[in-house]
């Protein structure tokens, strides 16, 4: 595991905040009245063309073999397109803020998925408490209102724990890319152009944006392009640079941060209120993925074995 100096967590708590932004943004398009495929398309796209010229200017070439393009079309898929519309439909009828808790499941359902298709990776018992921990943590967030029947909250909740599911298959599916050399930037460049080339057909057949863009005001387009430049583009440079400088598993720690970001964006922007279920809930989560992680429980044992070893 790389270390982390001043520099990595300076990178590293900016990317917290550009994508825990994310979740604001996309609340501030739902409130304009933009279709979900439509606000996918602006933000791969726009974040797609803003890395495509670094990609060039730094002597990477992107992949020309179909062969490559089918996996990173598969991987737009389940990395962008469905999990974003998931939770842009979610935000239409619950805060940023929770949205964002809700993601941060995904590393709950990325070690379901491993267990299941890698041979490696299987769960081990502080691994099947940690996800338990977090099945628990969802279902403090969902509330009691979620068992006295289906409402337009519940499903908007389903969908950003779908979103958190998908998620998890695509971090499992993106491991096949090692055996195929891609640049990390190369790999994110390509799968955001083929979520643009995914998502722009069901834009232009499912939600006439021509109609949708008709009367959109300067803070919408704003929001577009922070969605895309800082939440995508920027949020994806800051990502590679942490895990070639630090490691995976210091990277993975913005799995914590982005909630807190987006829920005091949520909390100090846009006033939604922050209830005892949603903190318990996140408090239960973040827990249940402190136990996956592993450093806390190893943390933990270092500590111990001194006293155990005095005691013997």
């Amino acid at each position: 595991m790389g270390r982390m100096g001043l520099a990595e967590w300076a990178m590293l708590l900016g990317l917290s905040v550009v994508w825990g932004a994310a979740f604001f943004f996309y609340k501030l398009l739902d409130d304009a009245g933009l279709p979900p495929f439509m606000i996918v398309v602006g933000r791969v796209g726009i974040a797609a063309l803003a890395l495509l010229p670094i990609v060039v200017l730094s002597g990477r070439t992107m992949p020309r073999s179909w062969k490559v393009w089918r996996p990173l079309f598969v991987l737009g898929a389940f990395n962008n397109l469905i999990p974003f519309a998931l939770i842009i439909l979610g935000e239409k009828q619950i805060d940023s803020g929770l949205a964002s808790v809700f993601n941060a499941t995904t590393p709950i359902f990325a070690a379901l998925f491993a267990h299941l298709m890698t041979r490696d990776e299987k769960l081990t018992l502080p691994r099947v408490a940690g996800v338990a921990l977090g099945i628990a943590g969802v279902v403090l967030l969902m509330g009691p209102s979620a068992l006295r029947g289906f409402s337009p909250t519940s499903a908007a909740q389903l969908a950003c724990i779908g979103a958190a599911v998908v998620y998890g298959f695509g971090v499992v599916y993106a491991r096949r890319f090692a055996a195929l050399g891609l640049d990390p930037l190369v790999l994110a460049t390509g799968q955001l152009c083929a979520s643009a080339l995914l998502a722009l057909p069901l834009a232009l057949a499912l939600e006439h944006p021509w109609t949708a863009l008709h009367g959109v005001g300067a803070t919408t387009w704003l929001a577009w392009l922070g969605l895309a430049l800082p939440s995508t583009a920027l949020a994806f440079v800051l990502y590679f640079r942490i895990l070639a400088s630090a490691g995976a598993t210091n990277a993975a720690s913005v799995t914590f941060l982005v909630p807190l970001s987006a829920v005091l964006l949520g909390t100090l922007v846009l006033h939604e209120r922050l209830t005892p279920s949603t903190l318990a809930g996140m408090a239960v989560i973040f827990l249940s993925l402190a136990v996956l992680d592993g450093r806390l429980l190893a943390s933990l044992r270092a500590r111990m074995r001194p006293l155990v070893s005095a005691q013997d």
